[in-house]
């Protein structure tokens, strides 16, 4: 297919709309919306429920290694466009579940594994191959479509599930991902390429930097792994459950909404305060800062009891759910480089069983600032 948009920030415009509809303002952050809903239609408790969004998140932490592994190979797009189709269908389907329990965490982990292609992680990799003085700045504007995808997302969900149903909603939402994010990656998202050769074809750049094995044998990458594992492990768990947390307390369901809306706006503003950071100030210093509000967050939120109370915790986690990706991203790719940016950055978020190992013969650049810090 012929290039028609040159300029690289294409690919941001690109990815925020695709991230608009990405797994986490889809998958993620829409949970708490219908968890009581399906909840008193189903007769299902929440355990129950909650077991289908788990299965979806693991399993896409065991997949996108594999998806990453095949778009160094192959292509973004190859990869990204297919896992789209099936992730928007998985999520239309979910209407169609009857009685059976089962089926509904089956449809989640399906979703969970078509996720792995619409994460912030393919449009990073995108991004990161194009930018390089401005990378930071770049990752933050274009992740910050996850922002506004949490601020808008879970609000049509609501207003679908008052006006039609729960059912109807997951329909909604798979039309939605659809529309928006399938044109957005054929149109937008590309990996950079150089000039035709003596054949006529063009190559994609072969990037600098260690390849899997290698990141794998360093200490910069397990540090990142274990810090960034248990960052997103505490912040996304308690934002999935920010809505029916704060309707139990007796918050309305559309103030609760806003909540959530106010924290989507917190991960545009962490997003692009972190990647304008990054250009600036030595990337540890940016972390170590960033990974403090949601720790923040959630001590508010265990004392919330008011719709105040809780958009404030709701903010902090956000902020800091905000630099995650931009923080990640452009880490390894200064670590690590960009030759196995995508296995690289997927293997390091869902080490759930890895060894981290103490080594003292670390390689110096990332390790020796944060123990400066510590």
């Amino acid at each position: 297919m012929k290039e028609i948009f040159k300029n690289p920030w294409w690919v941001v415009f690109g990815a925020v709309i695709g991230l608009l509809v990405g797994n986490g303002p889809v998958m993620q952050f829409t949970f708490g919306v219908f968890l009581k809903p399906i909840s008193q239609d189903m007769g299902w408790d929440r355990g129950t429920i909650s077991l289908a969004l788990n299965a979806g998140l693991v399993l896409t932490g065991l997949a996108t290694p594999i998806a990453g592994r095949l778009m160094d190979r192959y292509g973004i797009r190859t990869v990204a466009l297919p896992a789209i189709t099936i992730f928007a269908l998985a999520t239309a389907s979910v209407s169609l579940v009857s009685s059976s329990a089962a089926l509904f965490v089956a449809l989640y982990a399906l979703m969970g594994l078509a996720a792995a292609g619409q994460t912030p992680m393919p449009y990073s990799k995108a991004i990161a191959t194009w930018f390089d003085k401005k990378r930071g700045l770049a990752l933050g504007i274009a992740i910050s479509g996850v922002g506004l995808g949490t601020a808008i997302v879970p609000k049509f969900a609501l207003s679908l599930i008052q006006s039609y149903g729960w059912r109807e909603a997951y329909i909604g939402l798979g039309i939605l991902t659809f529309v928006l994010a399938f044109p957005a990656v054929l149109l937008f998202i590309r990996d950079r390429k150089i000039a035709a050769g003596e054949k006529g074809k063009a190559r994609l750049i072969v990037q600098k930097g260690l390849t899997a094995a290698e990141a794998l044998r360093t200490s910069d990458f397990w540090l990142l792994a274990a810090s960034f594992f248990f960052v997103a492990l505490a912040a996304n768990g308690a934002i999935a459950h920010v809505v029916p947390m704060l309707t139990d307390r007796g918050v309305p369901p559309g103030v609760a909404i806003s909540a959530l809306s106010v924290a989507g706006m917190a991960l545009i503003g962490g997003r692009l305060v972190s990647g304008y950071l990054l250009d600036r100030i030595f990337a540890p210093y940016v972390a170590a800062a960033f990974f403090l509000a949601p720790l923040a967050g959630l001590v508010v939120l265990m004392q919330a009891h008011d719709a105040t109370l809780g958009a404030v915790g709701t903010v902090l986690i956000g902020i800091g759910l905000g630099a995650e990706v931009d923080l990640i991203a452009f880490l390894l790719t200064r670590y690590l480089g960009n030759r196995s940016f995508w296995r690289d950055l997927r293997l390091s978020v869902p080490c759930l069983h890895a060894r981290i190992w103490s080594r003292s013969n670390d390689h110096g650049r990332l390790v020796r600032p944060f123990r400066r810090l510590f």
